[in-house]
């Protein structure tokens, strides 16, 4: 065998894949790829000299979907052959980074959250794909213009611990006139809990007497938003 036969003999079985995936990508975009696809595509930014079609088969046979892949825990990503710290903070960062993007897709131009749906409209992305419990407290000025959105607290799957004295610090440094509180529930259970009815009497009994109006108190399960306010459940402010 000669030299030159030697090598092409050698030639990485998915020698090209890797441009082919870029050019259809360029052309076609992903709504035509299959998962597995999806991922090969994004760990070639990761992992520049390994076969990423089968790492991208592993994590879909790990986790069982490609949603499940990107909101994995690093650990557990770290556990799949070939997932190194570059690669598993690279699948990471999507989940974040998607979700700050359409929030500030919907908030380029500060949005006036003066109903029900508009504020559905910015919270939905903002949570997406949330695996824990947030909380949020949106600062509005007197038209009712977001200011910030301020994250109060990050906590468990099933409670987010909130501290009143952050949530008056913050709608004090952000000047707000009027705030919407809202937080998520990863299980999907859309109806308030005591403890949901409970923390918001006692932001609106923080906050009202400093002149401080508490608008709604919004809970995102998904694609499914309650206001608590519609459903009389806010005190009287």
């Amino acid at each position: 065998m000669t030299a030159s036969n030697k090598s092409a003999g050698s030639a990485p079985v998915h020698s090209g894949h890797r441009k082919r995936l870029r050019q259809r990508f360029f052309r076609e975009g992903l709504e035509q790829f299959e998962d597995h696809q999806v991922l090969e595509l994004l760990l070639f930014h990761a992992v520049p000299r390994r076969d990423t079609n089968e790492m991208a088969h592993l994590l879909l046979k790990r986790f069982g979907a490609l949603s499940a892949v990107l909101e994995a825990d690093p650990k557990d990503l770290a556990s799949i052959p070939g997932m190194g710290e570059s690669a598993v903070a690279f699948l990471a960062l999507i989940p974040p980074l998607t979700r700050r993007y359409l929030t500030d897709s919907v908030s380029r131009e500060k949005p006036t959250l003066n109903d029900s749906k508009k504020t559905n409209t910015y919270l939905t992305p903002l949570m997406a794909g949330r695996t824990e419990e947030v909380f949020y407290m949106l600062c509005l000025d007197n038209n009712c213009r977001l200011l910030f959105p301020a994250l109060i607290s990050k906590g468990t799957v099933n409670e987010a611990n909130i501290h009143i004295r952050h949530v008056v610090e913050a709608a004090l440094r952000h000047k707000a006139a009027s705030v919407i509180f809202a937080h998520n529930h990863p299980s999907g259970q859309l109806n308030p809990s005591r403890a949901d009815i409970q923390i918001t009497q006692i932001m609106v009994s923080a906050l009202v007497p400093i002149g401080i109006r508490v608008l709604d108190h919004v809970i995102v399960a998904g694609k499914r938003c309650l206001s608590m306010a519609a459903e009389g459940l806010l005190p009287n402010r």
